[in-house]
């Protein structure tokens, strides 16, 4: 189990004092910290169709990048170029638990953990992000560079790279194993490995307006909602045909309004979008499917662990009348549940002895056998 030394803050004085304020090195955030998972598998992910990735490198002072499947690395060299592997909690049971030690932020807010390898001079160039990110290194050393937020002008170093210009920096420190930078969003920064290394990110984005609001309105479309149409019985007769009135704007204004006051609606949209997953997952279907009278003894001796990338989320005031959103879609169950369905949504392996009497609740037994049978969720040795 993953446990982040913040410095010696607690987790609210770290939030009061830099989260989206300013970027900080946590030396040895991670004490006694070892690679989840080696450099040789993550290139072996990084040959999967299904795993988003990228090669990053130079020729000479031109910046290249490709993304994956990759078939071979021999012919990079052995210095200056950097593998970056996107989703890696979806790939690997060892690395996600990294997560773990981070559920004092809302899950909905994260993004990925992604995995980057490097040789010697291996960087991904100077960049900026828009979501926080708390980059741990691995094996190996890596000198981090992070500038001051401010105005600074990006460019396409290459189509598929989008560099910031050069920058001074506020933090300039190199870290080893188990140390972790964090990083604001428009915070510019740029790690160049010293030798042969493994860094591991945990990145948490929030939405800008306009993709909720584009998402919103896809959602409104598919489900047949907001039809209604604009009405005026009490219309005057205008001097002026080619004004909107003030009144005329509040009415367009209160048509929009109306469908973003819709709780029912707004939260059904959020609930399956925010659950939505961002990478393919690793879907772990049963050889066999599970019984009803099979998932009840196993819940008794067995963990239940999330697969990897899988979000499950509630809203506090509904999740009482028996709703919740499992990868993109609502999910309606019993009310007297919802103690189960909390532990679902909120830890990634649930124990016997947390469940109590849910572990005999029929309800709840059919719940579970449902999830582990559409591979959302798998048993695990109860240690």
């Amino acid at each position: 189990m993953y446990t982040v030394n913040l410095n010696n803050m607690t987790q609210q004085e770290f939030l009061d004092k830099y989260w989206q304020k300013k970027p900080v090195i946590i030396r040895q955030g991670f004490k006694n910290f070892q690679d989840p998972i080696c450099a040789d598998e993550v290139a072996g992910l990084a040959m999967e169709a299904e795993v988003e990735s990228r090669l990053v490198h130079k020729e000479g002072d031109k910046w290249q990048a490709a993304f994956g499947p990759f078939e071979s690395y021999e012919h990079l060299g052995s210095e200056n170029w950097s593998l970056v592997v996107q989703a890696l909690d979806n790939f690997s049971e060892e690395a996600a638990e990294m997560i773990e030690a981070f559920r004092f932020l809302p899950h909905w807010r994260l993004d990925d953990l992604m995995a980057s390898f490097a040789t010697p001079g291996g960087s991904v160039g100077p960049h900026m992000d828009n979501y926080d990110v708390f980059i741990c290194q691995g094996s190996g050393k890596r000198r981090w560079r992070v500038g001051d937020r401010g105005e600074h002008v990006e460019f396409a170093a290459h189509e598929s790279l989008l560099h910031v210009e050069p920058f001074d920096a506020i933090i300039d420190e190199v870290l080893e194993a188990g140390d972790i930078v964090y990083i604001p969003p428009g915070f510019p920064h740029e790690g160049v490995s010293l030798d042969t290394s493994m860094s591991f990110s945990i990145g948490f984005r929030a939405n800008s307006g306009v993709s909720l609001m584009s998402a919103f309105a896809d959602h409104l479309i598919d489900n047949d909602l907001g039809k209604a149409l604009l009405t005026d019985p009490d219309r005057q007769v205008v001097k002026h045909s080619g004004e909107i009135s003030n009144n005329d704007f509040e009415s367009l204004k209160g048509q929009l309004q109306g469908l973003l006051d819709n709780k029912d609606v707004l939260k059904g949209f959020l609930g399956n979008f925010l659950t939505a997953a961002k990478h393919e997952l690793d879907i772990m279907l049963p050889d066999e499917p599970f019984d009803l009278t099979e998932v009840s003894n196993l819940l008794t001796s067995h963990a239940i662990k999330r697969l990897g990338g899988l979000r499950a989320f509630y809203f506090e005031d509904t999740v009482e009348q028996g709703t919740c959103y499992i990868n993109g879609t609502e999910l309606e169950f019993c009310q007297d549940i919802a103690p189960g369905v909390k532990l679902l949504c909120n830890q990634s392996m649930i124990f016997p002895d947390d469940l109590g009497d849910m572990a005999y609740n029929a309800a709840f037994v059919e719940l579970v056998a449902l999830l582990l049978n559409q591979g959302y969720w798998y048993l695990a040795e109860a240690e």
